[in-house]
C-alpha cells in the first residue's frame, strides 16, 4: 500500500487467509480503511476466485473487485520452512484473518490457541459457515448454504414461487461485514488492554440476525412469515407497484405518510377511512388498498410517480436494475462505482466502498495483487528476506 495513504486503520498490520468473497469483503473493507493487509495465497494457484467469472483480459473481475488495496504473497503453509516463516510473520502482525472450515487451521498447527502462544495480542478472525462451535460447525458452508439455513430463503420470493435466493451473495457479504465490525471492536479493546481474543463469524449466524424483526412474528406470535413478494410484515403500503414504463417502490410506513400519499394520488377518500385508518387496518385490507394505488401508478410513468411521491414528502424510488444503479447522479455523486487500471485486465469500472469517512476518506491506492505479486517487497520489510532468498524458496515450492 501507498504509504503516503494515511486512513483510520494506518499502521494496523494484517494477515490475511482468506478466499472467495466473505472473508476478502471483510479484509478489503479493513484495507480500505488504511490497513496493511498483507493477502497470502498458495504457490501457484492462488485464490479460488481468481478463476471466477466474469473476466477482462484473462483476469477474473471477481477477485479484482474484492481484493483491492492488498499486498500479496505467497507462501506454502504446509512446508516447514513455510510453516516458520509465518511464524516470524504472526510475531509482527495485529490480527490475522482465515475463512477456512473450523480445524483446518489448528490441523497446520496455527488454530487461535496455536497462535496467541506466539504472539499473545493477536486478534484472530475467523469466518466459516455455521462458526467454530456447534452440531454443524464441520459442515461446509457457502452463501447459498447460509441463505438457506437462517430462513432468509423462505421469506423470499411470492406466494406462487418456491422458497428464493437473494440475488446477491448476501449470507457472505453480511458475514464479511460482521467480521470487520467484530474485529474492529476487538482491536479498540486491544488497545485498551493489550489482550487479543478469537473473533468467531458465521454465516448462518449473520444471516439470521439480519432476519430480525420478520423472526419476531414467530417468536411473538407463533405465526411463520411467509414469502410476500415486495410487502413488508409490518405496515402497509410499503410495496412494489408497476408503471405505465417500468416499477417504483413505495414506503408509507406510517399514518402521516400514507395520508400524505393518499392525497398525492388524488384519493382523499383513502386518506382516513374504515378500511385504512391506522396501519392495523391497512395491513388487514392490503388487496383493496394495492388495487386502487395500482389504478394511478398504471397510469404514470415511473419518473412520473417518484417525482409526485417524492414532491409530496413521500419514501418512493424507481425499482432499478444495474445499468440504471450505474448511471445514477446519487451513485456517481457518493462515488460508488470507481475507474480503475489493472495491469493485465487494463482499464475497468468496479464497485467502490459504501465506507464514508470525513477525516479519513477511502482511498483506491492499490489494484487487487497478482499472485505472489509483493513477495520480494512484504517479504523483505517484514523478515528481511533478500531477493536471493526469495529466488530460493520459490525454486523449494516455499513460495
Amino acid at each position: 500500500m501507498d504509504n503516503t495513504y494515511k486512513g483510520a486503520l494506518s499502521g494496523v498490520k494484517i494477515l490475511d487467509l482468506t478466499r472467495v468473497l466473505a472473508g476478502p469483503a471483510c479484509t478489503m473493507m479493513l484495507a480500505d480503511m488504511g490497513a496493511e493487509v498483507i493477502k497470502i495465497e498458495v504457490p501457484g494457484k492462488g485464490d479460488d476466485s481468481r478463476a471466477f467469472s466474469p473476466f477482462q483480459n484473462g483476469v477474473s473481475a471477481y477477485f479484482i473487485n474484492m481484493n483491492r488495496n492488498k499486498k500479496g504473497i505467497t507462501l506454502n503453509m504446509k512446508s516447514p520452512e513455510g510453516k516458520r516463516i509465518f511464524t516470524e510473520m504472526l510475531k509482527k502482525a495485529d490480527i490475522v484473518v482465515e475463512n477456512y472450515r473450523p480445524g483446518v487451521m489448528e490441523r497446520l498447527g496455527f488454530g487461535y490457541e496455536d497462535i496467541k502462544k506466539i504472539n499473545p495480542g493477536i486478534i484472530y478472525g475467523a469466518v466459516s459457515g455455521y462458526g467454530h462451535t456447534g452440531p454443524y460447525s464441520q459442515r461446509p458452508g457457502y452463501d447459498a448454504i447460509g441463505q438457506a439455513t437462517s430462513g432468509l430463503m423462505s421469506t423470499t420470493g411470492f406466494p406462487e414461487t418456491g422458497p428464493t435466493r437473494v440475488g446477491t451473495p448476501m449470507a457472505d457479504y453480511l458475514a464479511g461485514l460482521s467480521a470487520a465490525v467484530a474485529i474492529l471492536g476487538a482491536l479498540h479493546y486491544k488497545e485498551k488492554t493489550g489482550i487479543g481474543q478469537k473473533v468467531d463469524i458465521a454465516l448462518m449466524d449473520s444471516a439470521i440476525a439480519s432476519m430480525q424483526v420478520i423472526q419476531t412474528y414467530y417468536l411473538v406470535e407463533g405465526r411463520l412469515p411467509s414469502r410476500i413478494g415486495n410487502r413488508y410484515e409490518s405496515n402497509y403500503p410499503t410495496d412494489g407497484y408497476p408503471t405505465s414504463d417500468g416499477n417504483i417502490m413505495v414506503s408509507a410506513a406510517n399514518d402521516k405518510l400514507w395520508q400524505a400519499m393518499a392525497r398525492a394520488i388524488g384519493r382523499e377518500d383513502l386518506a382516513d377511512n374504515e378500511k385504512t385508518h391506522s396501519n392495523k387496518e391497512r395491513l388487514l385490507n392490503w388487496p383493496y388498498i394495492r388495487e386502487e394505488i395500482l389504478k394511478w401508478t398504471t397510469t404514470h410513468t415511473t419518473a412520473e410517480a417518484v417525482d409526485v411521491l417524492v414532491s409530496a414528502g413521500v419514501p418512493a424510488a424507481s425499482i432499478n436494475d444495474i445499468s440504471q444503479v450505474v448511471a445514477d447522479p446519487q451513485t456517481k455523486d457518493r462515488e460508488m462505482f470507481v475507474d480503475i487500471e489493472h495491469p493485465v485486465a487494463g482499464k475497468m469500472k468496479m464497485t467502490g466502498s459504501q465506507l464514508k469517512l470525513s477525516e479519513t476518506p477511502v482511498q483506491y491506492v492499490k489494484t487487487a495483487p497478482s499472485l505472489g505479486e509483493d513477495n520480494e517487497a512484504v517479504y523483505g520489510e517484514w523478515l528481511g528476506f533478500t531477493s536471493g532468498d526469495i529466488a530460493r524458496y520459490r525454486e523449494e515450492g516455499v513460495l
